[in-house]
């Protein structure tokens, strides 16, 4: 029993794979965040696009 408890207190692939699910999630958070605080700005750059190419193709 000794044995198997100390097998299972160095396997460490289980520790390795949490570690990298970690690693995204946080990634994940970051990219969520920048998206949040520019997307206020992408859409007016895209409201502008889209106004002045309606402009241009006469003012539908």
């Amino acid at each position: 029993m000794k044995t198997l408890f100390n097998r299972f207190a160095k396997d460490e692939s289980g520790a390795t794979a949490i570690e990298y699910g970690l690693i995204a999630a946080l990634v994940a958070v970051a990219i969520i965040g920048a998206l949040q605080a520019l997307g206020g700005g992408l859409q007016g750059t895209f409201g502008a696009v889209t106004g002045q190419l309606g402009a241009a193709a006469g003012g539908d």
